[in-house]
């Protein structure tokens, strides 16, 4: 009888050669082991990481570092756990369809798992530019929103298409059939194809963004929501007015917000026995009056017509800022003034005639 080493003989009186799946008790514990091993380093690697990035607080690096710890936190415990399977199953011999299965399975975790990074990275990153562009220019912040959603939207689908690839479904196929089906509903839903076709044409061309006081046709007031289908508009009398997309961009839109200056054009009108001598000095004494005051750029002033109720003139001057409420502060400033300086010229003015 040949003699065999001592460690099989004892291996063997413990039966631990004994084959259960196709596989020893020794490659099944070491597959077990293996397994927790992993598990136990996976997460511990998780929290060091997490902790380690926590005592980290230079200026430079702390955008970083927030990205790091928000990608951290939406690493899925059990993503690792799957992972760790994976791993302790490669000790095993495993039927080829049982291994293929299993790596089917650890692929589309592994592809959620960076879909859920990338999603992360993304909205971070957006956050990150639409918290500086604010300071500069709100169209921007608009425009990054939406590039947002249609890249969550992008990567959402490159994950699934991928998930099912690896489930063996013909990608070809499917996309072919769905580009059939799309025409289907795109005939169906045109309404709502042309509202989310103008939410883009507005996101890219940025008519307008949010805090914008626009006025279309009979409409005016404050956006407050710019959504797929329609816009949110807050009137100066306080009710929300509700637009569709489609009919704001068949529109003429007038954008308040974005003016640099205002033009204001204003006509008085002086009694007919008033003097030529001193209807020739009042354009200067209009001037005069305009170019003293403040954020002003004085344009013309003419005795402009022989009205029907007076000797008609009309001034035009500039408002350097937007602000309509300093428009108005000022036009009541010159209409003051304008007053005081013709009744110091003894120049009365005339009741403009009622329309007919």
């Amino acid at each position: 009888m040949a003699e065999q080493p001592w460690l099989q003989t004892w291996l063997k009186q413990l039966s631990l050669e004994r084959e259960i799946l196709g596989n020893t008790l020794v490659e099944w514990a070491l597959a077990i082991g293996a397994f927790l091993l992993a598990n136990v380093v996976l997460r511990l690697l998780k929290r060091f990481i997490d902790r380690r990035a926590g005592t980290l607080a230079e200026p430079q690096s702390l955008a970083g570092i927030v990205g790091v710890r928000r990608m951290l936190a939406v690493t899925q415990g059990w993503a690792l756990t799957v992972l760790a399977f994976y791993q302790a199953s490669l000790l095993l011999e495993v039927p080829p369809r049982l291994h293929h299965m299993l790596e089917a399975a650890t692929a589309i975790v592994v592809l959620f798992q960076i879909g859920l990074w990338l999603n992360v990275l993304l909205a971070f990153s957006i956050e990150l530019h639409a918290e500086r562009q604010m300071q500069y220019d709100a169209a921007r912040v608009t425009t990054l929103s939406a590039i947002g959603f249609l890249g969550r939207w992008i990567l959402w689908t490159l994950i699934g298409l991928l998930a099912l690839d690896n489930l063996g479904v013909n990608v070809t196929t499917l996309l072919a059939s769905l580009g059939v089906g799309g025409i289907a509903v795109a005939l169906a839903a045109q309404s709502i194809l042309k509202d989310l076709l103008a939410s883009l044409s507005i996101v890219l061309d940025q008519p307008f963004v949010l805090g914008d006081f626009i006025a279309v046709a009979d409409v005016s007031g404050t956006v407050e929501f710019i959504g797929l289908r329609t816009t949110h508009i807050r009137s100066l009398s306080g009710e929300q007015i509700v637009l569709a997309n489609s009919d704001l961009m068949q529109s003429r839109i007038r954008n308040f917000k974005r003016m640099q200056e205002r033009r204001a054009v204003f006509n008085f009108f002086l009694e007919y026995r008033t003097p030529p001598e001193k209807l020739e000095r009042v354009p200067q004494l209009v001037r005069e009056i305009i170019e003293q005051c403040e954020s002003v750029r004085f344009d013309r002033a003419h005795f402009k017509a022989f009205g029907a109720g007076g000797l008609e003139f009309e001034a035009v001057f500039y408002l350097l800022r937007p602000d309509y409420g300093l428009l108005m502060d000022t036009q009541q400033r010159i209409n003051l003034a304008l007053c005081r300086r013709l009744a110091a010229e003894q120049i009365s003015m005339a009741m403009p005639a009622a329309p007919a």
